[in-house]
Parts: C-alpha cells; structure tokens; sequence
C-alpha cells in the first residue's frame, strides 16, 4: 500500500471515528432546554379543549409554578456560573451564558402563549360556566361600594406604602411578591414621586363578591386584589393624586449554598440558609404588563439590577400561580371525574372488604407482617392503591405492635401534619428503637424537615441528618420484628416519599418483603447511614453512590453483548429525567448494537433518539396528566431471564453521584408481570403520551380513526377498581 493510501485509509479511520464519538455534543440535549419543553406539556394539557375546564386552569398555575423554581434555582445557577467566569460547556456544547440566551428565546414565546391563551380563551370560557372573574371597571355601583368596604376593614390594615425619594431608598422586594408601581403627584408643588405597595399573600388572590351581588347566573363572581388595591389607593397616598400604577412580580434565587464540611451544625447551617432565602438573593426575573410605561419600567431594571433578557413582558394578569384557587370551586361537572383508589386484596380484612371503599381510610385491619411473611411480596401502586392502607398501615402496625423491636427509615419529603412521623413519635413512646434520617437538604422543604426532625429528637427517636457532601434521596424502611425465637425483618423499599397528601397525586411503586437478602442490605445502609461504614457491597440492592452506577451500565452492556451473540437485547426503562452522559453514551452504544429501547421518561431527557447509525433503536415517549408520573422501573430482558427493577433513582449524575438512591430488584415472578404490564400499558398510550423527535420536539400522540382512546392513568384506574 502506498503511502498516498495509508494517508487516506488513516483519514477516513479518523473521520469513522469521529462519527462514533458517541459523547459528540451533536448527540445531546441540553438539560434546561429539555425542562422547558417538559414545562411546555404541562402548559399544553392547559391549552387542550378535552381537559376540564378548572383542571385547565390547575395546569397552567402548575406551568407557572414551575417557572418560579426554575428561576429560583436553575437561572439563578447559570447566571451565578457566567458572574464566575465559567466557560465549561455542558454535554451538548454550551457555556452557561449560551444557556441562557436559548432559554430566553425559547421561553419567552411560551409565557406569551400561556397569557394569551388565559385572556383570550380561559377567562371567556370561565364567564360562559358562571365563573366571572371581573375586572374592577366593569363592575357596578353596588358591587364597587361592597369592595370598598371590603378594602377598608381588611385590606387597608394590612397594607404598607413605601415611599421612593433622597429619604427613603428604593425599597426590597420579596421572592415572588406581586406588587404595584404607583406614581403619584403632589398637587401643591406639582412633583411626582415614585412608591411601592405589596399585594400581601395573607389574602385572597381573587376577592369573591357576596352572592346577592352576583348577575347572569354566576356559579362565582370577583375581582383580582391588586384591582381593589389599586382602586383605592387614594386611602394610602391621603392628599396625592394617583397618576398611574402598574402591576410587577420580582423572582429572586432561592437556592440554599451549604458550605458543609465547614458546618459544624448542620441544622443551624440549614436553619440560617432559611432565613437567607427568606429575605431572597439576587433577583433573576422581573414579570411585568406589557401596558407598563418605559420610565416606570427603567426604573425598575435599574434598581433591581436587571438587564432587558431578565425581563418578562406579559397580556393581562401576573402571577396566574394562583389560577389554582379555583379548583376549590364546588363544581365538580368541570373537574376530572372523581375516583377511589383500591386497596390490593392481600391487605384488607374481611370486614373491609364488605364494606370498601368506605373503609380504605383505616390504619388498622389486616395483620400486614402475617401477610407478607406467609403470602410473599407484595407491591403497592399508588395512588391507584390507597397510601393509608399500605404504606401508612405498615408503620402504623409497627409503631403499635408488640413484637416489633426497631423501626428505621427515611425521610425526605412528607406532609406538614405527617401520619407517618406521628407514628414514629408513638413508636418511640412505646419503648421501641426508632432510628430516621431526614434530609434537611430536601430543597424547599427544609424547614418543614427541621421542625418534624426537633419533635422526633423530643420523643425519644434516634435523628441523623444524613452524609456529608451526600443528599439522602432514598425511600427505604425497615421493621424488625421478634416472631417466637427469630428476629425477622420487613422492608418497604419505594420510588416516592412517605408522604399521604403527595401520595394521592404522583404515581409511586413500593415492594414490601421480608426476604431475608433485602433485609440484610437494608441494615448494611442504615448502618452506612447512620454511622461509620464504608459498606462496598450489597446483595441484591443497588445503591449509589456506591455500586449503582456499575450495576446499570453492566446491565446495558449485558443486552449488547446478547445481540453481538445473536439474541435479542430488550431494554424498557421509566423514570423522571435522564441526563447522565455516560448511561446515555451506554444507550448509543446499545442502540448500535440492535437492542431495543423504549425509555418513558417524564421530563428532561438528553438523549437524543432517532439518529440513523446512533440510536435508531431507540423511543422515548413523556406521559403528562392528571397524575405526575414519579415511579422508576427499569427492565432488562436479560436473554430471557428477565431482570425488573424500582426504586427512587432517575439516569441523572446527581442521582448517581452525589445522592444515596436505593434500587431494588423485583424476584416475584407474577410482581414482574405487573410491572411488565404496567410499562406496557404506558408504552400504549395514546392520550397522554408525547414522542421526543431527533429535533428535541415532542409530537403528543392521537388515536388514529380506527382506534380507542387508551390513557395510561385512566386504564390504571380502572384495573385497580377490577382487583
């Protein structure tokens, strides 16, 4: 061979490889890209006429709910990383900057549309229902003097004008606060001067007129706060005239920065970022009307330290978070129809299931250890199988029970009036060990954590704050029970929190068991939780940050190597978000190989599916509805011997990484099935499922002519009720 040709041959070697550079940032997406188009599938279940028409209203506050954090956290980080100097790109090739350029530019179209849509579709639907969400100008005599009344005996006391001028500097505003511009003038010397007045959260959003005030019919009829504020705010500016007001809403960063292996106290480390986010950090978005004035909005910017791209310009009324008010309207014709979650026969007693589902809110009733002890594992679905009966009963027997020695678990999210510490706090107070690590660092939920963390260490419960460096993700409790000279323990192992009021709206698995391996890597974790362990290796478990990651990708490789030896390679995985550069590369690989993939993946997913030679073998689809799919799965065909996974883990690096996860494998043979069925079910729905194209779209799936409707969650429900 010439060396002309081995110049050539070795050129197109490097341009082979090239191509299967499987982490080019080509093949990626961008992570907060890929939130927004999440956020953007929650908005359009908002924007579908099939959707309820409160439920239409719930959906999009949940879109600006979500926005609020994003901001709070995700800009607030991106902007902090451009102040550093930070150049390091993300896996598909951007610098924090470059984020947040596309960011804007993808999501302001989206806030425009949510508007819009509100105004111009919403609000006259709402009116046609008798809901009349009134404007203060459209509103007659009678109704105008109720709200001055109104304004006089409730608001008035509350509110607290601030003043701008060489004496008073321009004045704080809170974290997600509404508030009004008013300009007024001072009638002797002609000067107009610049104030503020916040619209205090104590009240109302939407003021309701009485109904002897009502017209046409109306199911609810009122008016915004602010109006009312706004209508009256010669009462706060005595002697000035009012030139002009204008509402804004500021967004500050909300993120807790621990320097923990500094903090000697991890509590009062926690306990001072509190007070920090409290007061807010930098502000990162100021939301206004299009209709402001550009003086008023200059001056805005200026003294709030923002630039134009931090600016949000919208079509009528800010902060439509608070459209969820309205799902508390008794009206149910324009709601989802209700349901009743189904306890799984196992679990009832006889005198329950005679009498379900007026039953299904007891925590006592059948023995649940006897159960499992003599009848196997069983797996709860929530919330299509009730929190109370399972999950809540399994402590709540345990607190009560006699031979019960010890109960451990972890918290990381639960309700403020917490059945399940209230049983920890009994379980104590009846002599038993009770050992529960909460995670403080439960983002935006850590003073509900250090108030619950302060009343067990009252009542006697061992409290440990978890790792160091590590946040305690993981959903795991074990119980040990003494039964005649055995000591035996019973573990639920889940993908959600121990949380009753969450528990109703997200979609969570849990295995309970008393298989002895489980119970045994439990104790190895609590032990590694708890105290001083370097625990390496487990029996069944997959643990991060220990051996999860491992554990997966041998996995992914285990279904290659079956298609290289000419079988069949099967993966199916559900989860929340899936970003990790090295499972996705893993995935590629696989995808190359021949194995086929399905991945339902409810928000941001970096990988990028459909790629000829890439992952061509690869789908992914997003199930958004009335429930927020939260439960992990993970399947592996395995050559035929089937592996079923779950637990609390999605594919992220901070999943992986720097959190303690729990994944247990799933070895009842008719407990796979379901799980077989259940990713079944979701892989064909054609209702609420979406399909990620090669271009980062997602195109919401529709039946075709000759088809049934089939939703996930409405078929889930239905079985659940048949068992």
């Amino acid at each position: 061979m010439t060396k002309k040709a081995d110049k050539k041959n070795a050129s197109n070697q490097t341009e082979t490889l090239e191509v299967l550079n499987l982490r080019d940032p080509q093949y990626y997406f961008n992570r907060e890209l890929s939130w927004l188009e999440f956020n953007y599938r929650v908005l359009a279940e908002s924007l579908d006429p099939r959707t309820p028409l409160l439920e239409r209203l719930k959906f999009s506050a949940i879109f600006s709910s979500n926005l609020d954090e994003f901001f709070m956290v995700r800009i607030a980080g991106l902007k902090e990383q451009v102040e550093a100097g930070v150049s390091k790109l993300t896996p598909d090739g951007r610098t924090p900057e470059q984020q947040l350029l596309d960011i804007r530019n993808r999501l302001y179209s989206m806030v425009q549309q949510q508007h819009q849509h509100f105004q111009q579709d919403l609000r006259p639907q709402m009116a046609e229902a008798g809901i009349h969400l009134l404007d203060y100008i459209d509103l007659n005599q009678e109704q105008r003097t109720y709200l001055q009344q109104y304004f006089e005996e409730q608001v008035f006391p509350v509110l607290t004008p601030l003043a701008v001028d060489p004496g008073h500097p321009f004045p704080f505003i809170s974290n997600l606060s509404l508030n009004l511009a008013v300009v007024v003038k001072d009638p002797e010397t002609n000067k107009e001067s610049f104030a503020r007045v916040k619209v205090p959260k104590v009240l109302p959003r939407f003021v309701p007129l009485p109904e002897n005030l009502y017209q046409n019919n109306s199911q609810w009829m009122g008016v915004p706060l602010e109006q009312v504020i706004a209508h009256n705010l010669e009462a706060l500016f005595p002697g000035m005239n009012i030139q002009e007001y204008h509402p804004f809403r500021v967004t500050r960063d909300g993120d807790i920065y621990l320097q923990e292996q500094e903090a000697d106290d991890l509590l009062a480390a926690i306990e001072q970022g509190l007070r920090k986010r409290r007061l807010g950090g930098d502000v990162v978005r100021l939301e206004l009307q299009s209709t402001m004035p550009e003086a008023i909005r200059s001056t805005l910017m200026k003294e709030l330290g923002l630039a134009e791209k931090d600016v949000y310009e919208v079509e009528g009324l800010l902060s439509l978070v608070d459209l969820m008010d309205f799902l508390k309207l008794p009206l149910p014709e324009l709601k989802d129809p209700p349901w009743y979650p189904a306890t799984p026969p196992r679990l009832l007693s006889s005198g329950e299931l005679e009498n379900a589902p007026t039953q299904q809110d007891v925590t006592q009733g059948k023995d649940i250890f006897g159960e499992i002890r003599d009848r196997g594992d069983v797996l709860v679905h929530h919330p299509y199988n009730p929190f109370t009966t399972t999950v809540q009963r399994f402590i709540t027997q345990a607190a009560a029970d006699p031979n019960v020695l010890a109960i451990k678990m972890t918290l990381y999210r639960t309700s403020g009036d917490s059945p399940i510490v209230q049983a920890l706090i009994s379980a104590a107070e009846n002599g038993k060990q009770v050992a529960v690590l909460v995670e403080l660092k439960a983002r935006f939920d850590e003073e509900n954590n250090i108030n619950w963390a302060r009343q067990l260490e009252k009542s006697g419960v061992h409290v440990v704050y978890g790792l160091v460096g590590l946040k305690t993700h993981t959903k795991v409790a074990m119980v040990v029970r003494q039964e005649n000279k055995q000591i035996r323990r019973y573990v639920h192992i889940g993908t959600g929190n121990y949380n009753p009021k969450t528990a109703t709206l997200y979609t969570d698995l849990g295995l309970l068991s008393c298989r002895e391996d489980l119970g045994a890597d439990l104790t190895d974790l609590f032990n590694y939780l708890t105290g001083y362990s370097r625990q390496r290796s487990y029996r069944k478990l997959l643990v991060a940050p220990v051996n999860m990651r491992d554990r997966f990708q041998e996995a992914i490789e285990r279904e290659i190597e079956h298609c290289r030896q000419g079988g069949v390679g099967r993966i199916v995985a559900k989860m929340n978000a899936l970003v990790d550069a090295k499972i996705i590369s893993r995935l590629y690989e696989a995808s190359q190989a021949g194995v086929q993939i399905d991945l339902i993946v409810r928000g941001i997913c970096c990988l990028r599916p459909g790629l000829e030679g890439i992952s061509d073998n690869i789908k992914v689809i997003s199930i958004v509805g009335r429930l927020l799919e939260h439960s992990r799965i993970f399947y592996f065909h395995n050559g035929g011997n089937e592996e079923v996974y779950i637990g609390s883990a999605d594919w992220m690096p901070r999943n992986l990484n720097r959190r303690v996860e729990c994944v247990t494998p799933v070895e009842d043979p008719n407990i796979k099935k379901q799980l077989q069925e259940i990713l079944g079910i979701m892989l064909s729905d054609n209702r609420q499922a979406w399909e990620l194209q090669p271009d980062g779209s997602y195109i919401q799936r529709r039946p075709e002519s000759d088809e049934e409707e089939r939703s996930s969650q409405r078929i889930l429900m239905e079985m659940a009720g048949q068992e």
